[in-house]
């Protein structure tokens, strides 16, 4: 190792988690300044890589699409050896994740040892499963000699042409709405792919009437599959409301800026989430079907989480599901808008305070 090493992270999961692993890029870069910083990822993650400082170079893997099956994972593996990386970093414990380096016959290869092929890397560290996910990515830097003392949060920074759209945006709604560009915005981030994890559509909108009674303007983020349901939130504060749903209009970084511009975001367990983390964004996070201790919940120090304590059935599974296993949904249902609407004004008053 050297610091001038072609150094290869490959993570191919969600967004949420690849912006959880972008402390390790920068941690690199911070120690071996000249260092080459490769990223694989899937196309909807890859999004949030580029123009990060700490990344030289994004490599697309899309597995469910162009890059499916063997083939596409042969032309994987000879793309990755053309690189000639002399270090494969695996966050990811797919089984394909380590037989990818292994192939392409990076020398060292670092992985946990929760991986499903941890016989292929020649550096296996031990997995956490009681620490944060930025703390379990970062120990992957032990067998480079590198050890991550302090907290380290992961940082985000949108192109110009990304926030000229959000500028674009926001001065539209501001115009037709009439909303001060001085007024403090709350975000809603009411989607997830998985039900178990949305804090029901009824809460959000109460949350979001309460805050425009109180004059607060309302954004609305989420992908192309939040748009219907953030649609249905919008049009239930009122015709003419000071609500934005930019819910499916932006990109991944894009959403990021817009959150940027927030003075707070309230989200499900997902990826708003640790976007509103990587721009400064304070979070108040709903967790339900999953728990803080997974090791996923935001870490800034403004960031709040509201959970039901002490129920048997919490948790009811690692990613969340499409149903909640006793029926009752009480995680969720019983955590009511009214133990998030004290919070949130004593949030914004002290904010207005400091600005």
């Amino acid at each position: 190792m050297t610091a001038h090493s072609r150094i290869l992270i490959f993570h191919t999961a969600f967004p949420g988690d690849i912006i959880l692993t972008l402390p390790v890029a920068q941690v690199i870069r911070e120690t071996w300044p000249d260092a080459h910083i490769l990223f694989a990822a899937i196309p909807a993650a890859a999004a949030v890589l580029r123009n990060h400082p700490a990344i030289d170079e994004v490599i697309e893997y899309d597995k469910r699409g162009a890059d499916r099956g063997l083939g596409g994972f042969v032309r994987l593996v000879r793309t990755l050896s053309a690189l000639q990386c002399q270090v494969a970093l695996v966050p990811h414990r797919s089984a394909r994740s380590s037989l990818a380096v292994w192939c392409a016959r990076i020398p060292r290869r670092i992985g946990f040892s929760k991986s499903a092929g941890k016989m292929l890397f020649s550096d296996v560290v031990a997995y956490n499963p009681d620490a944060h996910e930025i703390e379990r990515n970062l120990s992957l830097l032990g067998p480079l000699s590198i050890t991550v003392r302090d907290r380290v949060l992961p940082r985000l920074y949108p192109a110009r042409g990304d926030v000229g759209v959000v500028d674009g945006l926001l001065g539209e709604f501001r115009a037709q709405r009439g909303v001060d560009s001085h007024r403090p915005m709350v975000a809603l981030a009411p989607g997830s792919v998985w039900f178990t994890k949305r804090w029901p559509e009824e809460h959000f909108l109460a949350v979001a009437r309460a805050l425009l009674h109180d004059g607060v303007p309302v954004v609305l983020v989420g992908g192309a599959d939040d748009a219907a349901l953030c649609a249905r939130i919008a049009e239930g504060c009122g015709e003419g409301a000071a609500i934005l749903n930019a819910a499916g209009r932006l990109s991944l970084v894009q959403s990021a800026e817009l959150l940027r511009r927030c003075a707070l975001l309230v989200s499900n367990d997902s990826a708003p989430m640790h976007l509103a983390g990587a721009v400064g964004t304070p979070v108040f996070a709903l967790f339900g079907a999953t728990v803080p201790s997974f090791g996923f919940a935001p870490l800034g120090p403004r960031d709040r989480v509201f959970e039901l304590q002490g129920l048997a059935c919490r948790p009811c599974g690692i990613h969340g599901g499409q149903e909640c296993p006793i029926g009752t949904f009480v995680c969720m249902r019983d955590l009511t808008p009214a133990s998030l609407l004290a919070p949130i004004g004593e949030f914004l008053s002290q904010y207005r305070a400091e600005n």
